[in-house]
Order: structure tokens, then sequence, then C-alpha cells
């Protein structure tokens, strides 16, 4: 964990460094996942089961419209291709919706791509990658999405469980602010038992 947080250290402190000298980071739009970190040694085991979705950050969120947005689960299920079944399980109304992509693998550790893209309407391309995570207590994951000529930068704070440390919340903020985001591009889910038990 503590390499994991050193490298997303260095991330914010060239970021900091950068705005200390008068530059100002072009906008989100343009910065490509490859000036992103990834976790260097990637457990695909590890990493599948259940993971509670704590915070979301993104040039298509709005704090105004999206703070009451529930925590909901994604779960991942190891393919025998290395590929991965992604479940989402969301509240909506007085239902829980379900939801399953599947993520195959990248070239790039661990980075993924949308299958059957072509099944997704306006979908141009979809790949998340994982930036870092000590597999039994959280995960940060940045996901850049082309949809109708329109990308969209999304960060997701995945958790094993519905607690949030304070520590773990300053170092998603840090880093969603890293990649030009705003505070109010930057929410946290409000816990609820709704479909995220099941």
């Amino acid at each position: 964990m503590a390499l994991h947080l050193l490298s997303l250290s260095l991330i914010l402190l060239g970021t900091l460094q950068m705005q200390a000298e008068g530059f100002t980071p072009k906008l989100i739009t343009v910065l490509t996942l490859r000036r992103v970190p990834v976790q260097r040694v990637f457990q695909n085991e590890q990493f599948q089961g259940k993971w509670y979705v704590l915070g979301l950050a993104g040039n298509g969120f709005n704090k105004e419209k999206h703070s009451k947005m529930k925590m909901f689960t994604a779960t991942y299920e190891l393919n025998e291709d290395n590929s991965y079944n992604v479940t989402s399980t969301v509240a909506s109304d007085e239902n829980c919706s379900q939801w399953t992509k599947i993520f195959i693998p990248n070239l790039r550790l661990s980075q993924f791509n949308l299958s059957n893209i072509a099944g997704y309407i306006g979908v141009q391309k979809y790949t998340p990658q994982v930036v870092t995570t000590n597999y039994n207590q959280f995960a940060i994951l940045q996901f850049k999405n082309v949809y109708n000529n329109q990308e969209y930068i999304k960060v997701n704070l995945y958790g094993r469980t519905k607690e949030l440390p304070t520590v773990l919340r300053k170092i998603f903020i840090n880093f969603a602010k890293s990649l030009g985001l705003t505070d109010d591009n930057i929410i946290f889910t409000v816990p609820t038992d709704e479909c995220t038990d099941k």
C-alpha cells in the first residue's frame, strides 16, 4: 500500500509544482491514459470480488446534480481468459438494477477494453484501468469513454467495505484534481443498504 500511495503522492507533487510555476494543466479531454500511472504488478485474482463504489469524479459529474447518488456495487468475476464480467448493482426507485459488462485485457498492464463495444450505441471507446489498489481495502480506477465523439473521463474510488477513511478521501480528491477535475466534479456516494448487500 505504501508503494501505491508513494506513486500517487509523486503525481500530486508534480502537479503542485507545475501550478506553482504558473503552468495550468490542459483540459482533461486531451489527457491520455498513458500519462496516468497504473498498478505496476496487477494480481487479477486478488482484484476480483465485490467492491463498493465510494466516490466518483469526472467531467460528466456535477456535485449539485449528483450529490445524493446512492452507493452501489461493482462485482468483478475473473474468467479463464483473464477478462472480467463486471456486474453493477444499483438502487433505482424501489428495485435493484443490475447490468454486466465484460472487460477484456489490454496490452498495457491493468488496463482493459470494453468487449462487444459495437453493442453499445454511440460508444466509440471505453477503457478502464486500475491506477492503484491494495486489493483488500481500496482501489482507484480511471475510465476513458468516447461517446458520440465526446470524451469523458471518470475516476472511481472502490472500497471492500462501506467505510471511507479520511486519508483515502483526500488521496482520491487530490488524484482527481491532478487530472484537471474540480471540486464540482467530485462526489461521494451516500451509504445505503439498498441493493448493496445482495
